[in-house]
């Protein structure tokens, strides 16, 4: 039943939200299903490790270890965040963030919507049709399009039906792809047809699907849930939404929603890859993986909004996922999955540093700040400059060491080119970055010393204790599991 209760909980905290009428109640409700679903995720971590993927009803939910892996990444996002989230919007509320709408009304919209976002997000992992996962996909986007139009700005509004318009035409690809991948192999099935879109089905009999169907599903996917993780030159919608969104909100789309696409292009990668050969689809996600690195230097070098920054560097994150599955072998996809695991952790570690910036100093904007973040928030500041350092690569943090397989899986499997604009791509992130927030974090500051938080600091110290301890070590389960999610990515 472990299956069962990862959909079942959210949904059920998202009702009793929904009827709330106390701030407490819906924090509590909300913290305590974050806090299941996280054990849950660990249950059933163990579970695929000692005994193989888990399937119910009759294989219609399934997990296996590269679902795991993601229900555990996203299960703990979600519940530091709702520990975040707490104190964040307790601030809003007294600072008079919420406008004239009743604070209970704004509060009740986050709390109800949160469970079901994460709700959706599960399913995309558990689910074996991959009709469901599409449906799942598309879910997330439904619940989230209302988050980000949470303050009801003008611009929050106008992010918002960016994000819907982009990303629904982005998945509506995604479904013409999932449907052709059916009729690619709807023969392989009994008359009924029901496991006819059963990712494990599939998989089994992948080289038996029509070769060139495969290939015009592949590409329509790539589009579709491409949009979604936001390579360029579908990332529009991404610097809006993110900048906008509620902050725990962002931190979950910018990490976990992440995630979830790069999940979808990951089983349809596999299909296709055992269906046609990997280098069809792996040239492909080449090209738009290094796109989407190269893209996002310039907008970072000229960024002036540092939640813009940080979207700007989620796009180049999901554009080094990309190429880290195109690069393919055997440590492309360990790198990948190595990669998704530490930048979970710093992506999410980092909005919430910019949450408290923002909610101290009332804007995004860099100019306004004039530097000093140590000195005024010794905690968030150093914080803040730990994981930025992190995220762009620097040793001995963790993403050195994702990055570092990645290149050397380009160059050890041939894709030399795509290995040395990875570095030259990297390096000009690394300048914009040092250059922004180096100069937001250090420097004086005549404001006064703000006092510990403790909702929102917890959070931050936690993340940021996991994020120096992975540099040097990864728990024994955890490593199993990443190289165990790889293996069902290569066939191994």
């Amino acid at each position: 039943m472990i299956l069962i209760g990862l959909l079942v909980i959210p949904l059920f905290a998202a009702a009793l939200s929904a009827v709330s009428r106390r701030r407490t109640m819906m924090e509590a409700v909300n913290l305590a299903c974050f806090a299941l679903i996280f054990l849950i995720a660990l249950a059933l971590g163990s579970e695929v490790l000692a005994s193989g993927p888990v399937s119910l009803m009759d294989g219609f939910l399934y997990a296996d270890s590269l679902s795991a892996l993601v229900i555990l990444l996203n299960a703990s996002v979600a519940l530091l965040c709702s520990v975040y989230a707490v104190g964040y919007l307790r601030d809003d509320e007294r600072s008079g963030a919420f406008g004239d709408d009743a604070a209970i009304g704004k509060l009740r919209k986050y709390y109800t919507l949160t469970p079901v976002f994460v709700f959706a997000m599960m399913l995309v992992c558990v689910s074996n049709n991959l009709g469901v996962m599409w449906a799942a996909i598309e879910a997330t986007t439904l619940a989230s399009v209302f988050l980000v139009t949470f303050y009801g700005k003008v611009t929050s509004l106008e992010a918002a039906w960016k994000y819907a318009i982009i990303g629904s035409v982005g998945l509506s690809m995604a479904l013409f792809g999932t449907i052709i991948a059916y009729y690619s192999g709807h023969l392989l099935v009994g008359p009924d047809g029901i496991s006819g879109l059963n990712w494990s089905v599939l998989a089994e009999r992948a080289s038996q699907l029509d070769k060139p169907t495969m290939r015009l599903a592949f590409i329509l996917v790539l589009l579709g849930y491409g949009t979604k993780a936001g390579l360029a030159p579908m990332h529009t919608w991404k610097p809006d939404a993110y900048s906008e969104a509620p902050v725990p909100s962002a931190a979950i789309l910018s990490s976990a929603m992440l995630n979830c696409a790069i999940y979808g292009l990951v089983r349809f990668y596999i299909l296709t890859s055992r269906s046609v050969g990997p280098e069809f689809p792996g040239r492909l996600l080449l090209l738009f993986g290094i796109l989407s690195m190269g893209i996002s230097v310039p907008f970072i070098l000229v960024q002036r909004n540092f939640r813009r920054l940080l979207a700007y560097h989620t796009i180049d994150h999901a554009g080094i996922m990309a190429t880290a599955l195109g690069i393919g072998g055997v440590l492309g996809p360990f790198g990948l999955m190595l990669h998704m695991t530490f930048h979970t952790v710093a992506k999410c570690l980092l909005f919430l540093c910019a949450g408290n910036v923002y909610q101290h100093f009332r804007t995004d904007l860099f100019r306004n700040i004039k530097g000093g973040v140590m000195r005024v928030m010794p905690i968030t500041g150093v914080i803040f400059l730990m994981a930025m350092l992190a995220i762009i690569g620097m040793p001995p943090f963790s993403l050195f060491q994702s990055e570092f397989i990645i290149v050397r899986a380009a160059f050890d499997g041939g894709h030399s080119l795509a290995g040395i604009l990875f570095i030259v791509f990297g390096t000009g992130v690394f300048a914009g970055a040092v250059l922004h927030v180096g100069s937001l974090v250090l420097g004086s500051s005549e404001t006064a010393v703000v006092a510990p938080r403790p909702w929102r600091d917890t959070s931050l110290v936690v993340l940021g204790t996991i994020l120096v301890v992975i540099g040097f070590w990864l728990p024994g389960p955890l490593l199993t599991l990443i190289r165990s999610a790889a293996k069902v990515i290569t066939g191994a």
